[in-house]
């Protein structure tokens, strides 16, 4: 790798940043209901969507509107240094012929070291996208899972299947108890607030063990 390209090749991450997060940050995509002819429902079973629940509620719209602000946030903060690196990159690549070997090979190191910690710094932005999300999902799974048990009695289902998981994701939608998930879950939340979860934070300081105690002097012998 030239000096010259130095700069490109060590901080493109911070477009990875914004590739990698954005992808995680989409609300799951229910699909459009097939244009098909369905079969009687049958009795006591029943299907369910938890990538449509969360999708169609206001809850999830507003989880994966964070989400998307929050990447973006990550990703500005990581291009802003990623531009000024570059900037260095090239002006120092143009000073090449005016500094002396030492001078250029010290300045270029130093470069080198930002491109490395760069490159760190974004690592670690997704994997704290990637915790935010699982975070925020968890939070959601949470909130679902009652109001699925609640509504499958309610609907006197005897077997929940996973609508998801069922081939070409099709079934009799008077079986299919996730529109009432949904209504259920409006109801009951709309959104909650999280911020990006922080992988760098420093460990809580733990309290210094205490000395142990001396040893009580003895009681003198009595004379005798």
């Amino acid at each position: 790798m030239t000096f010259k390209t130095l700069a490109v090749a060590g901080c493109a991450m911070a477009a990875a940043l914004s590739g990698a997060t954005y992808a995680l940050a989409q609300a799951p995509a229910a699909a459009a209901p097939p244009q098909v002819t369905h079969g009687a429902p049958v009795p006591g079973v029943c299907v369910f969507s938890g990538d449509g629940a969360i999708g169609a509620s206001t809850v999830g719209k507003n989880v994966f509107t964070r989400l998307q602000q929050l990447t973006q946030q990550a990703s500005a903060e990581v291009s802003a240094e990623e531009t000024a690196l570059n900037n260095d990159a090239k002006a120092l690549d143009g000073q090449r012929g005016t500094l002396d070997q030492n001078t250029f090979e010290t300045r270029a190191s130093a470069i080198q070291v930002r491109a490395n910690a760069l490159q760190r710094k974004v690592q670690q932005r997704n994997a704290e996208m990637q915790r935010t999300q699982e975070k925020a999902l968890g939070r959601l799974s949470d909130e679902i899972a009652p109001l699925v048990r609640q509504t499958y009695q309610t609907k006197g289902c005897s077997l929940l299947l996973n609508r998801d998981a069922l081939t070409l994701n099709l079934a009799n939608p008077a079986m299919d108890i996730t529109p009432q998930v949904v209504a259920a879950l409006n109801a009951k939340i709309t959104q909650f607030t999280f911020d990006r979860e922080r992988l760098d934070q420093p460990a809580p300081a733990t309290a210094a063990p205490r000395p142990a105690a001396a040893p009580a002097p003895a009681a003198p012998a009595p004379r005798r």
